[in-house]
């Protein structure tokens, strides 16, 4: 699979001359945490996120350093840092080393990317130009999108099951000491009756369950006058065309 079948596009973005107010309402706004810097003619020049507004002065939480430390920072560093917790606009704060990838980029290496350098997007560039970006978002819905036949198949295990013990537990004659396990439409019949002919209601409930693909009968008869106890002869497996459980 390749990056250009799962990035999100158009691309939210904003501008370098765009003011810190504006891209944190605009991250708040769509709820992301991190925006491409785009020039008007759609060049990428860099990226703001959460990141770069923890160090704000507006919260008192820029760096703060002992005399000796900041001397041997130096001057250049402490500056830059001041920018970054006081600075107005997106460009003085936005990252400019930038990591991207490209459409025809496999998965596999959009995931090394991240894991390697520790970061939750990639913007996905052509000739310079934004078209598109890659989040750990996307990543985890193309994952639940090519995984829907089986949690489709829980679903209706448990829709069948329902069905199954429902009609059970309308019917005088049983329901009580029978128990129902579905597994991708299987059913399996356990516990105990005390009229073999119960057997074959049982049976018949099931084979009107729609989506029942086939029945698996460990149902323990109880001779009532003697308590003597009888297993099935035959563990029956009944396919989908049989006598046992006709198509649906």
């Amino acid at each position: 699979m390749f990056v250009e079948s799962i990035m999100t596009t158009p691309v939210i973005s904003v501008e370098p001359s765009a003011s810190i107010s504006a891209a944190a309402r605009l991250m708040l706004g769509h709820r992301i945490s991190g925006l491409p810097v785009v020039r008007s003619d759609g060049t990428l020049v860099g990226m703001v996120s959460e990141g770069d507004f923890l160090r704000r002065g507006e919260l008192g939480t820029e760096r703060k350093r002992s005399w000796w430390l900041e001397f041997l920072v130096g001057p250049g560093k402490a500056a830059d840092e001041y920018v970054h917790a006081h600075g107005r606009r997106v460009e003085e704060v936005m990252a400019t080393d930038i990591v991207t990838t490209r459409r025809d980029a496999t998965l596999d290496n959009v995931v090394e990317t991240m894991s390697r350098r520790r970061i939750k997007r990639l913007p996905v560039v052509e000739n310079g130009k934004l078209v598109g970006i890659v989040a750990r978002s996307d990543l985890l819905r193309a994952m639940a999108d090519a995984l829907p036949a089986a949690d489709a198949a829980v679903a209706d295990d448990e829709r069948i099951r329902a069905d199954i013990v429902r009609e059970l537990a309308r019917q005088s004659w049983g329901g009580r000491m029978i128990h129902v396990h579905v597994d991708h439409g299987a059913v399996e019949l356990s516990g105990a009756i005390f009229d073999e002919r119960e057997r074959q209601a049982a049976h018949v409930v099931v084979e009107n369950v729609d989506g029942v693909t086939s029945i698996s009968d460990q149902l323990a008869w109880i001779e009532p006058m003697s308590g003597t106890v009888i297993m099935p002869s035959d563990f029956t497996s009944a396919e989908p065309g049989s006598s046992r459980l006709p198509p649906a």
